[in-house]
């Protein structure tokens, strides 16, 4: 089992950066891949991006590869959404989550740890 709390959320500007940062407890956070998932007013929450445990592989959606990097630093037990060029349409509250399926799934359901959400608003 793992606790995630999401952070680094805000208000900017398009073309802006933002860092998020994903913080889970416990001994076991290697033991997980790890996604990241955003939900906008309206919309169903939706897959951005998924690493694997070690941190070698990861996969994104089309509308945010290489504007976006999904990292995890095992020792400090934490995952990061680095997110440049921001867009409007990338405003959401976005979710960490954790799963003890193989393969970066995709799939909201695929994940059985949820942390509680971070905002994120870019404004044009």
């Amino acid at each position: 089992q793992v606790q995630l709390v999401e952070s680094g959320g805000g208000l900017v500007q398009s073309g802006d950066s933002l860092r998020l940062s994903c913080a889970a407890s416990g001994r076991t956070f290697s033991s997980y891949d790890m996604g990241w998932f955003r939900q906008a007013p309206g919309n169903e929450r939706e897959f951005v991006a998924a690493i694997n445990r070690p941190g070698g592989s990861s996969r994104y959606i089309d509308a945010v590869k290489g504007r976006f990097t999904i990292s995890r630093d095992n020792a400090k037990n934490t995952l990061y959404l680095q997110m440049n060029s921001l867009k409007p349409e990338d405003t959401a509250i976005y979710y960490c989550a954790a799963t003890s399926h193989n393969g970066m799934p995709a799939k909201t359901k695929s994940y059985q740890y949820w942390g509680q959400g971070t905002q994120v608003t870019v404004s044009s």
